[in-house]
């Protein structure tokens, strides 16, 4: 199973879920990051909030399955009683082949399966929850099924596509379009249009929202929040502050006081 990996879920914990990754076949690696699962037990309601990856999940849910495209935004799961999600998340690019279309077409959609693979798509995911109940392994095995009858031929452009996410990810300096466009020989116009198709957003939005994970993942009472600022590229605290805001919904002292709290 890879390392866990909490990124963009905030507040990850506070409730009682479990929360697994697992490797996924190996033919399925140049499109797909790891399968998930998440199983809860709550006596309340609780709300989760997760600020998304530049990347489509294949979501497997009693309330409704889906895939979701990239949501730009923070989105909130709400969790009650006791139940399981499973899902795949995708290399950034990487649904690109399975969807035959630009990935900015799904951006913030959370679309049936049916609708993408048809509608035997219906029986398979309901062949993956009730799989679950024996066992994560086996819910595994009919997802991993599904997903390999179905498997596309490998595209240059969506492993280039994710490898230019990956280097962004990979180096806290680029903190601007031109930074990322100027480090690959690239022009910005070329860059935004190969994101636009292949990932589904900006690269300023893959880029501002992975700063702001690594931020997040850092949060703490004693957060140096200047020099974390300076760490993630920021020219000055004040610009990182308004883009910790504007993702997060509350400011980088405020995010601390409610993890401590």
């Amino acid at each position: 199973m890879p390392a866990d990996d909490t990124r963009g879920i905030l507040n990850f914990g506070a409730a009682r879920f479990r929360y697994g990754r697992h490797a996924c076949h190996p033919a399925l690696a140049p499109f797909v990051e790891h399968h998930w699962i998440v199983r809860w037990e709550l006596a309340e309601p609780y709300e989760q909030r997760i600020v998304s990856h530049p990347s489509v999940n294949l979501v497997f849910h009693e309330h409704g399955s889906r895939v979701a495209g990239v949501i730009t935004g923070d989105y909130l799961e709400v969790l009650t009683g006791t139940g399981v999600v499973i899902g795949t998340r995708f290399r950034p690019a990487g649904f690109r082949p399975f969807l035959g279309a630009p990935l900015s077409t799904i951006t913030d959609l959370l679309t049936p399966v049916s609708q993408i693979f048809g509608p035997e798509a219906d029986a398979v995911a309901a062949a993956v929850l009730a799989a679950s109940s024996a066992s994560d392994k086996e819910a595994l095995r009919v997802l991993e099924e599904f997903l390999l009858a179905r498997l596309p031929a490998r595209d240059p452009v969506a492993e280039r596509a994710a490898d230019l996410v990956a280097s962004v990810l990979a180096d806290p300096a680029v903190v601007r379009v031109d930074d990322l466009a100027a480090l690959h020989g690239l022009s910005v116009r070329h860059l935004q249009r190969l994101f636009s198709d292949y990932v589904g957003v900006s690269p300023k939005w893959v880029i501002r929202r992975y700063r702001i994970h690594e931020a997040a993942e850092r949060a703490g009472p004693a957060t140096d929040w200047s020099r974390l600022a300076v760490d993630l590229g920021y020219s000055d605290q004040s610009h990182f502050t308004r883009d910790f805001t504007a993702v997060i919904g509350m400011s980088p002292t405020a995010y601390a006081r409610r993890l401590a709290g």
